[in-house]
């Protein structure tokens, strides 16, 4: 499958790029993306909410009130879960949230997720570009020439370009990455993926790379 490479200008390059059928042209697997997804979001938590139970709060040391004569039920202490100041019932404890998956089903996740953007027609190929100094208005440039400014858009350089990642970083909805490094949660969180055209072949001989890793 070919498709066509833009300028930043937004106009036709005159040139198309061959996106290689083992990673664009696969079935997709729904069942992976679910739990790729899940596994990304449950690792972002931290873990660390805690409550007191009720042998952990302070106090409780003395009897609360005389036994008789009140009209009260008794209460053995002010830890008790049913006052004010007490103990927590099944209250949340520090754990592990993570969800761990293997290679195989993250690789072949992510590569559902882009089949699934090139269905949408979502991925777009630019020619590769930097700037002189990081602006935040010059990436604003090209993305209004894509048609892009109002949409979250991931894009996927052909390398580290730190320049273009301090030109979009205040934009809202725009995050830059590597082509190698997206979760699958990036590719789908975004409206369009836009690759560096050095990017596309970055990406598939990661893919390839991983999975001979994989047969090994």
């Amino acid at each position: 499958m070919k498709i066509k490479v833009l300028k930043t200008d937004g106009s036709d390059s005159g040139r198309q790029v061959e996106l290689d059928d083992a990673v664009f042209g696969i079935e997709p697997n729904d069942h992976v993306i679910y739990e790729d997804v899940r596994s990304y979001l449950s690792n972002q938590r931290k873990g660390n909410a805690s409550t007191k139970g009720r042998s952990e709060v302070r106090g409780g040391g003395r009897k609360a009130y005389r036994q008789k004569g009140t009209g009260m039920a008794r209460r053995g202490t002010i830890r008790s879960p049913l006052l004010k100041g007490g103990g927590t019932v099944f209250g949340p404890k520090p754990r592990d949230y993570s969800v761990r998956l293997t290679k195989k089903m993250r690789r072949q996740a992510r590569l559902s997720a882009l089949v699934y953007k090139l269905q949408d027609k979502a991925v777009t190929v630019v020619e590769d570009f930097d700037f002189d100094t990081p602006k935040t208005s010059s990436a604003l440039d090209i993305l209004r020439a894509l048609k892009f400014e109002d949409k979250k858009v991931l894009l996927l350089t052909g390398g580290t370009k730190d320049k273009v990642y301090k030109s979009c970083r205040n934009i809202p909805g725009v995050s830059v990455m590597e082509a190698s490094n997206p979760a699958t949660y990036h590719i789908l969180n975004a409206d369009v993926i836009v690759f560096e055209e050095s990017g596309v072949k970055q990406l598939e001989e990661s893919f390839k790379g991983k999975a001979l890793e994989a047969e090994a």
